[in-house]
């Protein structure tokens, strides 16, 4: 992405496999935890739930020695243009403005049956926060 090329599946598929594997190690130790990560597609989530598996169903898997993770997924939604005026804001950061496009192209935001919530980036950042304290709390017997 430095380099101004998307990353593809095959690129993202292992990363996101390895960050499943923290979700279930921090889950197992009864840990919560916050990924901050562009899951872009239903199925990059689906990883992120249920690992390696389902990358070929493509859907979450839910054997009982290895239940699926529960996960509150928060999709930061706003107008490409306001994204794209915070990007070039930015310094030093590995994704160039120029990818901002190919995110969009990427992009399934989350639908039922996810977990998720919508939130607009169009809100201060104390607003985003509280809606997504919110959230958890009112979701916290989900959550444990």
């Amino acid at each position: 992405m430095a380099e101004g090329i998307p990353l593809n599946d095959e690129d993202r598929i292992p990363w996101l496999c390895a960050l499943h594997d923290i979700l279930r190690r921090d889950d197992a130790a009864r840990q919560n935890a916050v990924l901050a990560c562009s899951a872009l597609r239903k199925m990059y989530r689906c990883i992120l739930v249920s690992g390696a598996s389902a990358v070929e169903s493509n859907q979450p898997e839910q054997p009982k020695e290895n239940a699926a993770l529960q996960i509150l997924f928060v999709h930061l939604d706003g107008p490409i243009d306001v994204i794209a005026g915070r990007l070039e804001k930015r310094r030093g950061h590995f994704m160039p403005p120029g990818l901002l496009k190919s995110q969009f192209d990427t992009l399934e935001p989350p639908s039922a049956p996810e977990n998720f919530i919508t939130v607009s980036l169009e809100k201060s950042l104390p607003e985003i926060v509280l809606e997504i304290e919110h959230a958890i709390l009112q979701g916290k017997a989900f959550l444990e």
